[in-house]
């Protein structure tokens, strides 16, 4: 159990990592593009380039840390009401996304090897920068939801929104 927190806390520091250096170097870049425009009358070659490959891992970091928060999708309409079968059911869901998630990673691994081939016109990155955010994040996601499952099956974790909507009022009240 701990190492499976060490692991979850692990992938949350890597994504604001990754959310942090895309972010900071997508904004000096387009700074710095703007800057000379206005004062040069000239701009960087790779100011879009570069930010069009780095959006796509600012995104993934994103999704990752959102998932990992039960912040990015959730249906509890139904989970509210189970009762005893609540946690089977989250479990159960929870097990389907870590799977689901790993069969994107595994689906999108030959996009990434085709991708590899193709370059960008002016840095010659290879396209699979941009496609093995997909493989990778897909593969974190998973990892991240299977993490978290033995909370979810203790009940000490529960998805974002699937909170008791009876013990949620009790709370707002006191």
């Amino acid at each position: 159990m701990a190492l499976l927190k060490w692991i979850d806390r692990g992938i949350a520091a890597g994504c604001r990592w990754v959310l942090y250096l895309t972010l900071g170097v997508v904004f000096a870049i387009l700074t710095a593009n703007v800057v000379l425009r206005y004062v040069a009358g000239t701009s960087l070659a790779s100011a879009s380039e570069l930010p069009e490959l780095l959006f796509p891992w600012m995104i993934m970091a994103g999704v990752v840390l959102a998932a990992q928060h039960g912040s990015h999708i959730a249906v509890v309409i139904l989970t509210q009401k189970l009762g005893a079968a609540r946690r089977w059911v989250l479990a159960g869901g929870s097990l389907v996304v870590a799977i689901l998630y790993a069969s994107l990673a595994v689906a999108a691994w030959p996009v990434l090897q085709i991708a590899a081939d193709e370059r960008t016109p002016i840095l010659q990155v290879p396209g699979s920068v941009s496609v093995g955010c997909l493989v990778l994040g897909f593969a974190v996601l998973s990892l991240a939801t299977l993490c978290k499952l033995p909370e979810v099956w203790a009940g000490s974790e529960v998805p974002h929104g699937h909170a008791d909507p009876d013990v949620a009022a009790a709370h707002q009240g006191a």
